[in-house]
C-alpha cells in the first residue's frame, strides 16, 4: 500500500479540471508540433516555460506531459505519409509506414503507430512509478567507459539488421560516423572538419540532416517521373479502429522487447528514443517468420518503432527526477520547468513534494491515454488527408515544409542549403543502393561513442584498461560478441542444412 498510496493522494488534484484542460491542449499542441519537421517537444515545451511561470506547478507539468507524448507520436504521422520523419525518433517509422502509405493503407499505419505510441508511453508511465528508486541505482553504474559499448552495441545491432548487404550498411554507417564527427572536439574544443564556416563548429544538427535525407530524395523521384504520377488515386484504407485494436494481441512480443529497449536506454544520459527505435526495429526483424517484408511495408515495423520510441518517454525521466541527471533533451527542458517550480530533484523531490510528482507520473499515463481517442478521431483522419493531394503538388509542398523545417532549427539560411547538401547525398545514395538508416544512427551515436570513449582513457590514469575489465562493460562486450557473431553463424547452418535436405 506504500507504493500506491502517494498516487491514490496525487489523484484528485490531476483530475481537476484546469488539469485536464491543460493535459488535453498539451497533447492536440504535441501531435500539431510533432507533424511538422523540424520542430520538437524539446523546442515547444522550452518556449512554453516562461509562459507557465503563473502557473500552478502540477497544471504545468501536466501540459508539459501532454506536448511530449503528443510530439511523439505526431513525428509519426508525416514520417508515414510523406517519408520526412518528423522528430528524430520517427526515422524508423519511415521504413515500413511510408511503404504502406504508397500501398494505399495510409490510414491503417496511422493507427498502428497511434496505438504502439499511446501503449508505450503508457507501459513507461507505469514503469516511472513503480520503478524509478530502484532503477535510479543503474544509472549510477553507467559511467563513459559503459555508455561507449552500449553505442558500439547499437551500432552492431545496425550491421546485423543491415546483414543482407554488409558491406554497404557499413558504408553508410561509416559516412555518418564522419558526419557526426564535424563541429568542435568534445575534449579539446578543436575545430574538426568545419571549413573555416563558424555555422559548423556546432556540428550537425540532426534534424537537419533528417529533414534532407529523408524529404529531398522523394521530391527528385517523383519529378522524375510526374506523368505516372498526375491523376493518381491514393486509397486510404480506414478500417474500423475498433479492428485495429482487435489486433493488438499480434504485436505483443515485439511491444515487450521494444519496451525492455525503452526502459534500459531511456536510464541513460545521452541516449534517445532514436535509438531505442533501431533496437527495438532490429529485433522484430530478426524474431520475425518474414524479415524480408519489413522495409517493403509491414506493419511490425511501425509497431517496433513507435512502441520503443515512446517507451523511452518517462523511462527518461526517471534519473532526472530521482538524480537531477536528465535522460535526454526533453528531460533537461522538464528539468528547468521543476526548477522554475522552486521543485528541485532528488530524493528531497519525494519526500517534500510527493503529491506533484506523483502526479506529475499520474499525467504522464493519462496523456498519453489521451493520445487514442484525440488522435483516432482527429489528427489521423486530418492529416491523412495529405495523400488526396496530386504528387506533383506534393513536390513544391514538401520542399517548403522542408525549408522551413531546417530553418527553424536555429533562425539560419546556412542549414537550409545545408540540407538541401544532404537531400542530394540521400539521393546518390538511394540510386547506388546504400541504406540511408546508417547515416542517422552514425550521426545520433557517434559524438556519445567519441566523448565516452575519450572520457574513458582520461579517466584510466592508472592503466586498468577499464574499458574491458568493469563488469557491466564485460557484460555488454559479451552481447556484443553474441550479437554479431551467432546470427550469422546460425544463418550459415540453416543455410547448409537446407542444401542438405
Amino acid at each position: 500500500m506504500d507504493l500506491f498510496s502517494p498516487l491514490l493522494d496525487a489523484l484528485p488534484a490531476v483530475l481537476t479540471f484546469p488539469n485536464l484542460l491543460a493535459m488535453v491542449g498539451g497533447v492536440l499542441v504535441g501531435i500539431v508540433v510533432g507533424s511538422l519537421p523540424g520542430l520538437t517537444a524539446t523546442m515547444s515545451i522550452a518556449v512554453l516555460l516562461p509562459l507557465t511561470f503563473t502557473m500552478d506547478p502540477l497544471v504545468a507539468l501536466g501540459m508539459m506531459a501532454g506536448i511530449y507524448n503528443g510530439a511523439m507520436y505526431g513525428g509519426a504521422i508525416p514520417a508515414i505519409l510523406l517519408r520526412i520523419p518528423g522528430t528524430p525518433a520517427a526515422i524508423v517509422t519511415t521504413f515500413d509506414g511510408y511503404p504502406l502509405a504508397q500501398q494505399g493503407r495510409a490510414g491503417y499505419a496511422l493507427q498502428i503507430a497511434l496505438l504502439s505510441s499511446a501503449f508505450g508511453g503508457m507501459m513507461s508511465a507505469i514503469a516511472m512509478m513503480v520503478l524509478a528508486p530502484p532503477l535510479s541505482l543503474v544509472t549510477l553504474a553507467f559511467g563513459p567507459p559503459e555508455v561507449f559499448w552500449v553505442g558500439i552495441f547499437g551500432m552492431a545491432a545496425v550491421a546485423v539488421f543491415l546483414g543482407e548487404d554488409l558491406p554497404k550498411g557499413l558504408l553508410s554507417a561509416l559516412i555518418g560516423l564522419f558526419i557526426g564527427m564535424i563541429g568542435l572536439d568534445p575534449v579539446m574544443s578543436t575545430d574538426r572538419f568545419t571549413f573555416g564556416q563558424l555555422e559548423l563548429e556546432s556540428g550537425i544538427d540532426i534534424v537537419v540532416l533528417m529533414v534532407g535525407l529523408y524529404a529531398i530524395p522523394p521530391c527528385l523521384e517523383m519529378a522524375e517521373d510526374t506523368a505516372r504520377a498526375v491523376g493518381a488515386r491514393i486509397r486510404l484504407d480506414f478500417q474500423p479502429f475498433l479492428k485495429t485494436i482487435r489486433e493488438i494481441p499480434r504485436y505483443f512480443r515485439i511491444w515487450s522487447w521494444a519496451y525492455f529497449y525503452g526502459i534500459f536506454v531511456g536510464l541513460l544520459p545521452g541516449a534517445s528514443g532514436s535509438f531505442v527505435s533501431f533496437l527495438a526495429y532490429e529485433r522484430a526483424k530478426r524474431m520475425s517468420k518474414d524479415p524480408e517484408s519489413f522495409g517493403k511495408g509491414n506493419p511490425e515495423g511501425i509497431a517496433a518503432s513507435e512502441f520503443g520510441n515512446n517507451a523511452d518517454n518517462a523511462a527518461a525521466l526517471i534519473p532526472t527526477v530521482t538524480l537531477g541527471i536528465p535522460g535526454s533533451s526533453v528531460a533537461a527542458v522538464i528539468m528547468g520547468g521543476l526548477l522554475v517550480h522552486g521543485l528541485q530533484p532528488g530524493p528531497d523531490l519525494f519526500r517534500n513534494s510527493a503529491d506533484i510528482i506523483y502526479g506529475f507520473m499520474i499525467q504522464m499515463f493519462l496523456t498519453s491515454l489521451i493520445l487514442i481517442p484525440l488522435g483516432g478521431s482527429f489528427a489521423t483522419n486530418l492529416f491523412a488527408q495529405v495523400l488526396r493531394i496530386p504528387r506533383p503538388l506534393l513536390i513544391p509542398l514538401i520542399i517548403c515544409l522542408s525549408i522551413v523545417g531546417a530553418y527553424c532549427v536555429q533562425n539560419s539560411l546556412f542549414d537550409v542549403w545545408l540540407m538541401f547538401g544532404f537531400g542530394l547525398l540521400g539521393y546518390v545514395m538511394s540510386k547506388t543502393g546504400l541504406p540511408l538508416a546508417p547515416v542517422a544512427l552514425g550521426v545520433i551515436l557517434g559524438p556519445l561513442i567519441e566523448s565516452n570513449l575519450r572520457l574513458s582513457l582520461l579517466l584510466d590514469v592508472r592503466n586498468e584498461h577499464i574499458l574491458f575489465t568493469r563488469p557491466i562493460c564485460m557484460v555488454l562486450i559479451a552481447l556484443l560478441v553474441l550479437t554479431t557473431v551467432l546470427p550469422p553463424v546460425w544463418k550459415h547452418i540453416r543455410a547448409r542444412r537446407a542444401r542438405a535436405a
